[in-house]
């Protein structure tokens, strides 16, 4: 598939002495795989994208922003392809898939990022979800990632080869915050995409298809930009996410983790949630006063 162009490392993340410093062990990683990043035109899911292209990997991106579609592609270059969509339609990320296989010649692998918040259509504390929060924050986290794994698994099982397949999920889905993060729908939906993601790899290992996730904390994405402005929230980040200083996380801090779940070196790898987080699960959480 040939080797990165020259200037692709300063348009994307500066592939020079630094990343091979902080990122030796991925480059070559994903040579010759094909990967559909579905949400992956903007934050945690193009920071993906871009590790997954520099360890070898040609890339189809998916994300509703026409904007952040153009500009992925800009930055992708022939490495990669940006196709405008919404997740929640069932057809999205199949077409994106028979788009890698058209533009690439195969289909490895997906990383399902696509979701987001409920809050401002009705999701919170469970007695004062409205229907229509409900319905929207299941949808957008839960029914999109069904789509995309239905029609990851589908193309698998046509191709009579194995795969991966990737999704993100959050710490909230098994370790609640109830003081700061009341979003109860949307815990429900990230829990429910761990007990999927189970299921679906003991149902699937005999043909060679991984399910597995990362659920990280609170990380800096335009989702969190609500938490990130609240000063009380951002005390409380300080204990509950007490590595590296004390931080909200970063859409890179997942990138080698992803890499790792996209390569061969997890083939014998399945049903299994790796916490990105910082700390959150086993931080104390306290607000400094």
């Amino acid at each position: 598939m040939g080797s990165l162009p020259a200037g692709f490392g300063r348009r994307a993340r500066k592939l020079d002495s630094r990343f091979l410093l902080r990122y030796p062990k991925t480059v070559g990683k994903l040579s010759n795989k094909v990967l559909v990043v579905v949400g992956g035109t903007a934050g945690i899911g193009f920071s993906a994208a871009r590790a997954f292209v520099e360890a070898g990997a040609r890339v189809v991106v998916v994300g509703r922003d026409p904007k952040n579609v153009a500009e992925a592609q800009k930055i992708l270059g022939s490495f990669g392809k940006a196709l405008g969509g919404d997740a929640t339609n069932p057809k999205t990320a199949a077409e994106a898939i028979q788009s890698a296989v058209k533009a690439f010649g195969g289909f490895h692998g997906l990383y399902h990022v696509a979701g987001g918040s409920g809050r401002k259509q009705g999701d919170g504390p469970l007695h004062e979800i409205t229907d229509g929060g409900w319905d929207y924050t299941l949808k957008l986290n839960l029914t999109s990632l069904f789509y995309s794994n239905r029609a990851a698994i589908q193309q698998f099982l046509k191709q009579k080869t194995g795969g991966s397949i990737l999704n993100l999920s959050s710490v909230l889905g098994f370790s609640p915050s109830p003081r700061y993060f009341a979003t109860h729908t949307y815990a429900a939906t990230k829990a429910a995409i761990i007990g999927l993601a189970k299921a679906t790899a003991a149902c699937y290992a005999k043909k060679n298809v991984r399910f597995n996730v990362l659920a990280p904390a609170l990380v800096a994405t335009p989702m969190s930009e609500r938490a990130r402005g609240d000063k009380a929230v951002l005390s409380f980040i300080a204990t509950k996410q007490p590595l590296d200083g004390g931080r909200i996380g970063k859409p890179g801090d997942l990138d080698a983790a992803a890499v790792y779940f996209m390569s061969d070196d997890s083939s014998f790898v399945t049903g299994q949630v790796l916490a990105v987080d910082g700390g959150w699960a086993v931080g104390v959480g306290q607000v400094r006063v």
